[in-house]
């Protein structure tokens, strides 16, 4: 399922116009990720959390030439799934 899927499906259920759905799943998605960052937790019971993660400053290597290179510190997105959608893919 793609986001045009999701789209989709959320107009057919709802039954509203494929634009109207487009909206609604835009704002969700723009509000997540106005959430993450800022630094806070989207928990969405039964589904799961997004958050952000800090990864450390580390050496790694490239593997064409097998020079070492310094790879920075970042900040990455994380989704951590919750227990309901764990076990419905069992």
């Amino acid at each position: 399922m793609n986001k045009a899927d999701l789209i989709g499906a959320v107009a057919e259920i709802e039954g509203m116009t494929k634009k109207k759905a487009a909206e609604a799943v835009s704002v969700v998605f723009d509000k997540i990720k106005e959430a993450i960052a800022k630094g806070e937790k989207v928990q969405v019971v039964g589904f799961g959390t997004f958050s952000v993660v800090e990864r450390k400053a580390r050496t790694g290597r490239n593997p064409q030439t097998g020079k070492k290179i310094k790879i920075p510190a970042k900040k990455t997105p994380k989704f951590t799934p919750g227990k309901e959608l764990k076990e419905s893919c069992k």
